[in-house]
């Protein structure tokens, strides 16, 4: 690594590491700065990095000097390098950038130096532990099983479809509807979390969070030959034939109304019933029978077969009611007759 050499100021190095990333996995740059610096210090003794930089031939001194210390030991041309705590060393950071500006010393160059960086997804170990937590010491929530979480998987579903229908049908020009879809979101990916963590307490068949995500990337390799194989697709059309394909062979299912949640909301299930049939290329006809039941199963078939979701549609026409009691309320005279 070619560096300019430091000033008479010297060059003080702020050496920053991600908890997320396994201790000693440090960057290059990383290594080369603390076997060069002529000077190693850290604040924590029990800081993770320490046994392996020490494993690696570094020396580092347990030490907490103040800004003005700082300064001072990297008079002469010579280089510090702080490892950074947890927090962060933001009394040491706010104390360097008041003597960087009171312009009455001879600064080092300053430099911030990321060891190691975040992978995407990191944040998720985050909620993972923070679950962890919870669930060992929360008395509400270490009581819950899946049974009593159903509900709320449900009810954080249908609010994320909301969030999304709420941006398709305002537009979203504040990006306060963003913010919302992020928020429920989050909500269902707690719902998987938090089951996870349940199932790891079962004594017969446990399972992890780990164990979760490796059978769904398992599943979307497999469903996806035109993405980790041989096969072609160029069209959703052909993506959507292998997706049916793979998954009929991993299903060996005796009927194609297998795996459809009769629970389900009724035009929804409705429709799926339709996709189904329509897929399949089968002829089957609607059932016969009188009285509404029956018309709307007749709508939501046609719906499906005209590539409309018959839920959001009705969702629609019933957000637009609301507005149109919403408007009548509000012209209407009070009770008072003020």
């Amino acid at each position: 690594m070619n560096e300019t050499p430091p000033g008479p100021g010297g060059r003080l190095v702020l050496l920053t590491t991600s908890h997320r990333v396994a201790p000693g996995q440090l960057s290059w740059p990383a290594w080369q700065a603390l076997h060069s610096a002529d000077q190693v210090l850290c604040a924590d003794p029990a800081h993770p990095q320490l046994p392996y930089l020490r494993e690696a031939g570094v020396t580092v001194e347990q030490a907490a000097p103040t800004a003005e210390e700082l300064v001072r030991a990297c008079e002469g041309g010579r280089t510090v390098l702080v490892v950074a705590t947890a927090e962060g060393d933001r009394p040491l950071t706010d104390g360097l950038a008041r003597l960087a500006g009171s312009g009455r010393h001879t600064m080092p160059d300053l430099e911030l130096l990321p060891g190691s960086y975040d992978l995407p997804g990191a944040r998720l170990l985050d909620l993972v532990q923070v679950m962890d937590r919870i669930r060992a010491e929360c008395p509400w929530s270490s009581q819950q099983t899946h049974k009593g979480l159903a509900k709320y998987a449900i009810e954080e579903a249908y609010e994320l479809v909301e969030a999304i229908e709420n941006i398709e049908t305002t537009g979203d020009p504040d990006g306060g509807g963003r913010d919302e879809l992020r928020e429920e979101l989050g909500d269902v990916l707690l719902q998987v979390v938090f089951h996870a963590r349940i199932a790891e307490e079962d004594e017969q068949e446990p399972f992890s969070v780990d164990d979760v995500a490796a059978t769904i990337v398992d599943k979307l390799i497999h469903r996806h030959p035109h993405v980790f194989g041989e096969d072609t697709a160029s069209t959703p059309e052909e993506v959507k034939e292998h997706w049916r394909r793979t998954k009929a062979e991993e299903k060996q299912r005796d009927s194609l109304t297998e795996g459809i949640p009769l629970g389900q909301p009724g035009l929804a299930l409705a429709a799926k019933l339709a996709s189904r049939v329509r897929t399949e290329g089968l002829s089957v006809p609607l059932p016969a029978g009188e009285g509404v039941g029956y018309d709307l199963l007749a709508m939501a078939v046609r719906a499906e077969a005209e590539g409309t979701d018959p839920e959001a549609a009705l969702r629609a026409a019933a957000r637009a009611y609301r507005d149109a009691i919403v408007a009548a309320e509000r012209g209407r005279p009070s009770p008072s007759g003020a």
